[in-house]
């Protein structure tokens, strides 16, 4: 596998009369891996969505969805394709088995090959117990799993999920990162759009950050990584820990100590000197995962 069997987007402009909904978006989603899509509402991330599922047209640049373009051929990118919306649009009459077998008979297949990709896709996604009800029944996160049903259908080698998690309970949540996790290693491209940024960093292996219709540039990203970072400690003995956190700079809430950190290595080091000092440890770790940091620091720059 290479790039281009994933997702590939170059300078993408998409403007609303004199709205630039997307200003200037480049990046690449590989195949294998799982890249999430991140950026503040109003940031282009929807529009860019629609742009990659062939639901609107770029005014410049371009992008190649396993080698197809949205644009020129946009039948062979929805046969390569699956796409999760935000919400679901479904016939609520119709149950959620018979709305699987309809989008596989959509993407040509066979009626007993569609039954039968239906079955399976209904296992897969637990929807078992309310596989031949009218789909109106169903709750906002179960119309997400049947969503998500629907976008592997015809076995895409892309798939684009935006806010897959919505309204999913926290055991179907951990079963959904489980299963994109699955997908991926089966070899799909997965790009996945979401606000709930410690979980999406739990399954994703790349991020693109977009700003004001503009994905952030790799030289940003790795200078707002760089910097110091803020770690929080907890022990047993609070008194002990801030002698020995003592001109560190360090400071605290309502769940421990919060200490600033140049790198992993030097928070090695912290740690090594808290052990040493006979501090009894019971936890120690970023105070904010990686993707929130950096989303968090590219807010506030934007806000100056």
């Amino acid at each position: 596998m290479d790039d281009s069997d994933g997702i590939v987007v170059t300078g993408v402009r998409r403007s609303f009369g004199r709205t630039h909904a997307v200003a200037d978006a480049a990046f690449t989603a590989r195949p294998g891996r799982v890249t999430a899509l991140i950026g503040p509402n109003g940031a282009g991330k929807t529009t860019l969505m629609l742009m990659l599922a062939t639901l609107l047209a770029p005014d410049a640049g371009t992008i190649r969805i396993a080698g197809a373009d949205p644009v020129a051929d946009p039948g062979a990118v929805r046969a390569r394709m699956g796409w999760m919306p935000d919400v679901l649009g479904s016939w609520s009459s119709l149950t959620s088995r018979t709305t699987l077998e309809l989008t596989g008979r959509l993407h040509r297949m066979s009626k007993p090959a569609a039954a039968g990709r239906a079955g399976e896709l209904i296992d897969l996604v637990g929807l078992g117990d309310l596989a031949d009800r009218p789909t109106r029944v169903l709750s906002r996160g179960q119309k997400q799993r049947l969503s998500l049903a629907r976008a592997l259908v015809h076995d895409p080698s892309v798939l684009l999920l935006d806010e897959p998690a919505s309204g999913l309970d926290p055991e179907a949540r951990v079963e959904l990162r489980v299963l994109v996790r699955r997908l991926a290693a089966e070899g799909r491209t997965l790009l996945v759009s979401s606000h709930v940024l410690a979980e999406l960093e739990e399954m994703a292996d790349d991020a693109v950050y977009m700003q004001a219709g503009s994905t952030v540039a790799a030289d940003r990203l790795a200078e707002v990584r760089g910097r110091t970072r803020t770690w929080r400690v907890r022990a047993v003995d609070d008194r002990a820990l801030d002698a020995a956190l003592a001109g560190s700079g360090a400071t605290a809430d309502h769940q421990g100590r919060l200490v600033p950190v140049v790198d992993e290595e030097a928070a090695a080091d912290l740690l090594a000197r808290l052990v040493a000092a006979g501090v009894r440890v019971t936890a120690f770790a970023p105070a904010a995962g990686e993707f929130e940091r950096t989303f968090l620091t590219l807010a506030e720059e934007a806000s100056r």
